[in-house]
C-alpha cells in the first residue's frame, strides 16, 4: 500500500496539528516529500466552529479531523464548549471537504459503552455514555451523512486509550509517570482495564488510512488487542523506572466506570495491513526514555 501516480504532491490538512496527536503525525508526514501539509489550529488564526474563518483554508486533498476537546470530566463542566467544537466543528469541516472534493479521516473514540462482548468490533452496539462520546457519535452520524447524500470519501477511526510523549497529565499514564518521580503513585481503582495504544502506533494507522482509497466509508477500530488493569501499568512502569516507589489506591470508583476494553483489531489489519509494533511494555520503555 504504498506511494501511488494519484497520490504524489497530496495536499493533506490536519486540525489540530499542534495537539498531542497533531504533532506526532506531523513529524512523521514531513519525511514524505510527496506530502504537503496544512495546518489548521486557533494558533493560525482558523477557528473551526467559525465557518467564515475556514474559506482562508487553501485547497486540500485529504483533510485529518484531529481537532476536539477530549477530556471527558470537563465535559460534563462545559458541554456547549464539547458540543459547539465537536460537533458544529465536525460539520464545518465536513463542508469544507465537500467543497474541497476532499476525503476525511475523523478520529472518534469512546463510543462502545459497557462492552456486550469482548473483543469489541466495529460492529458492536454504539451506546453514549457521556457528553464527550456523545459528540462524537454524532460526528460519526455526520460523516455518515455527508458520505451517503454526497458519496464524500470517509474513515473514521476509533481508536482506544492512546498514549505516548507528550500527553497531558490528565491521562492515565502521564499521571503515573509524574507521580512516579516522588515516588508515590497515588491512583483510585486498580481494577479497570483498558486496550492500551501507543502513539507511534496510532501514527502508523492514520498515515495507512491516507492513502487507503478502495471503498468510500470505512470504520476502523486501532488497538493492541489487550487490556490491562491499572494496577498492572502501575507496576510496569515501576518496574521499567526500577527505583523504590509506592502504589496506593483510595478505591474511588468512578459512576460511569467500565470494567474492561479490547479492541478487535482483525478489520484494520486485513484492508490496512496495519498490526501494532509496540507492546505496552515497549511503549512505556520508549516513554520513559523519552521524558525521564
Amino acid at each position: 500500500m504504498g506511494i501511488t501516480s494519484k497520490q504524489k504532491n497530496m495536499k493533506i490538512a490536519i486540525t489540530g496539528s499542534n495537539g498531542f496527536i497533531g504533532k506526532h503525525l506531523v513529524n512523521e508526514l514531513v519525511k514524505n516529500p510527496f506530502f504537503e501539509i496544512i495546518h489548521i489550529n486557533r494558533s493560525d488564526n482558523y477557528d473551526i466552529t467559525d465557518k467564515k474563518t475556514l474559506e482562508k483554508i487553501p485547497n486540500f486533498d485529504v483533510l485529518i479531523h484531529l481537532a476536539a476537546r477530549v477530556f471527558v470530566p470537563s465535559s460534563y463542566e462545559n458541554p456547549y464548549d464539547f458540543y459547539n467544537t465537536n460537533v458544529n466543528g465536525t460539520l464545518n469541516m465536513l463542508e469544507l471537504c465537500r467543497i474541497n472534493n476532499a476525503k476525511i479521516i475523523f478520529m472518534s473514540s469512546y463510543i462502545y459503552g459497557i462492552p456486550e462482548y469482548q473483543p469489541i468490533n466495529e460492529q458492536h452496539k454504539i451506546n453514549s455514555f457521556n457528553p464527550y462520546s456523545n459528540t462524537k457519535i454524532i460526528g460519526e452520524q455526520l460523516c455518515q451523512g455527508y458520505n451517503m447524500d454526497y458519496n464524500l470519501k470517509t474513515i473514521i477511526l476509533r481508536p482506544f486509550n492512546t498514549y505516548g510523549i507528550g500527553q497531558s497529565n490528565n491521562f492515565l499514564i502521564p499521571l503515573i509517570l509524574e507521580q512516579a518521580k516522588t515516588g508515590k503513585i497515588e491512583l483510585k481503582d486498580p481494577t479497570p482495564k483498558r486496550d492500551m495504544l501507543y502513539i507511534k502506533d496510532l501514527i502508523s494507522a492514520i498515515i495507512k488510512s491516507i492513502t487507503y482509497d478502495e471503498t468510500s466509508f470505512e470504520i476502523f477500530n486501532i488497538g493492541s488487542g489487550k487490556s490491562f488493569s491499572v494496577l498492572e501499568i502501575a507496576n510496569i512502569i515501576k518496574n521499567e523506572i526500577n527505583q523504590n516507589i509506592q502504589i496506593s489506591f483510595n478505591g474511588e470508583v468512578r459512576p460511569t466506570e467500565i470494567n474492561d476494553t479490547i479492541s478487535d483489531i482483525s478489520k484494520i489489519s486485513k484492508k490496512l495491513q496495519w498490526a501494532p509494533q509496540y507492546s505496552l511494555i515497549d511503549g512505556i520503555k520508549d516513554l520513559i526514555k523519552n521524558e525521564l
